[in-house]
C-alpha cells in the first residue's frame, strides 16, 4: 500500500473524496433514493466505512440498502470481493471495488476508497463522500427508516454537531493517521500533540454529559467512536499514538463502553479484521506484517455506569433488532460476549 505523504514536510495527505455525487429524496443529483437499487460497499476495518455501518443499523435501513463486505487485506489493486465465493460480489459481479470506479470514470488514477456506494443496475460508483454518505441516510433515506428510528442529526442540534465534528476529524479521526504516517519527527510531533489535547478535551467534555451533543446519540458521537474502538488495538502501538491506552483515560473509556454495548454500534465491530488490516497492509508502518495478539477486548463488555449522567440513548425512538443473520459478525475474542 502506497501512503501518500508530502515530502518537503513528512505529512501524511488523505486523498479528496473524487465522486461525490448525492442520492436524494428528489433525485435531484440523478440519483433517487429507491429501496435495492444501490449497494454500500465496506471494509469492517476501516473507521470512515464502519460509519455508514453503524447508522445503517441504528437507522434500520437493511432492507433498503444492501452492504458489501470487502476483505480487510487489500492487494495491488485495493479493496477485493474475496471473502464471497468466486472471489466476486454475488450481487455486483465485480471482483474489485475498483471496477465500479472506472465503470464511473474511465480515466479515474486516484486512490479506491471505502465506503462507496454503488448503482447495482449499470455497476457504477455513486458515491465515496464518507461524510456525507451518513449525513443523507439520516435526511434523504426517512422513507426507508425503521419505525423508532432514533434521529441522528436533528435540525435544531446541526449547528453545534457540525462544529464538535469538524474538531473531531482533524484533532482525533485523522490526527491518528498523521502521527502513524509521518515520515519526518516535526510532522509525527504535531499530530500527536493535537490528538491528545483533542481528547482531553473531548473528556473534559464528556465528564459532564453522556453524549457529545444534546443527551442523545447523534452523528458526532459515531464519528468519534469509530476511532476510539480501534484506539488500542491499532492506533496507540501501531500508529505510536502512545501518551495513554483509551483504557487508561477513564471517561473515554466509559463513554466507548456505553456505546460499544448499545445495540447496533458494538455488533459492529469486527476486531479480526481491523487488527489484520493494519498491521498486514501497512508494510511501511509494519514491515514484518505481524499481527499483535493482544490486546484483551473483553473489558468492552464491563459496566460503563454512563446511565447516571442521564440521556436517552435512542430519544424517543427504539433500538434497533438484532443484526440480519448474514451479518452477525463471528465473535472470536470474547468482546461480544
Amino acid at each position: 500500500m502506497t501512503i501518500p505523504t508530502d515530502p518537503r514536510t513528512g505529512e501524511f495527505r488523505r486523498s479528496a473524496n473524487h465522486f461525490d455525487a448525492r442520492i436524494t429524496a428528489d433525485g435531484r443529483d440523478g440519483w433517487p433514493v429507491e429501496a435495492g437499487r444501490y449497494r454500500l460497499v465496506v471494509s469492517r476495518a476501516c473507521p470512515w466505512a464502519s460509519r455508514g455501518l453503524i447508522v445503517r443499523r441504528l437507522l434500520g435501513l437493511e432492507s433498503a440498502l444492501s452492504v458489501a463486505v470487502a476483505d480487510p487485506i487489500q492487494d495491488d489493486k485495493s479493496w477485493r470481493f474475496t471473502l464471497d465465493p468466486d472471489d466476486r460480489d454475488p450481487v455486483l459481479g465485480i471482483k474489485y471495488l475498483a471496477e465500479a470506479y472506472h465503470a464511473a470514470d474511465p480515466h479515474y488514477m486516484g486512490g479506491i476508497s471505502v465506503p462507496a456506494i454503488v448503482d447495482i443496475p449499470s455497476k457504477r460508483l455513486v458515491s465515496n463522500d464518507y461524510p456525507q454518505i451518513t449525513l443523507d441516510f439520516s435526511t434523504e433515506w426517512t422513507s426507508h427508516h425503521r419505525p423508532g428510528a432514533p434521529d441522528l442529526y436533528p435540525e435544531r442540534l446541526r449547528g453545534e454537531i457540525d462544529d464538535v465534528n469538524v474538531g473531531v476529524f482533524a484533532d482525533v479521526n485523522a490526527a491518528v493517521y498523521q502521527a502513524g504516517f509521518a515520515t519526518k519527527q516535526s510532522a509525527y510531533d504535531d499530530a500527536y500533540h493535537r490528538l491528545f489535547a483533542m481528547l482531553d478535551a473531548l473528556s473534559d467534555r464528556l465528564e459532564r454529559q453522556r453524549y457529545l451533543v444534546g443527551d442523545t446519540i447523534t452523528e458526532a458521537d459515531i464519528r468519534l467512536f469509530t476511532t476510539l474502538v480501534r484506539f488500542d488495538s491499532v492506533y496507540h502501538g501501531h500508529f505510536k499514538c502512545n501518551r495513554n491506552k483509551l483504557t487508561e483515560q477513564p471517561v473515554l473509556w466509559a463513554y466507548a463502553r456505553d456505546l460499544f454495548q448499545t445495540p447496533g454500534f458494538g455488533d459492529t465491530v469486527d476486531f479480526d479484521h481491523i487488527k489484520r488490516h493494519y498491521h498486514e497492509v501497512h508494510e511501511q508502518v509494519n514491515p514484518t506484517r505481524i499481527v499483535p495478539l493482544g490486546p484483551e477486548l473483553s473489558g468492552w463488555t464491563t459496566p460503563h455506569h454512563r446511565e447516571q449522567l442521564g440521556g436517552r440513548p435512542f430519544g424517543d425512538g427504539t433500538p434497533p433488532g438484532p443484526p440480519p443473520e448474514d451479518e452477525r459478525i463471528e465473535d472470536t475474542d470474547g468482546a461480544n460476549s
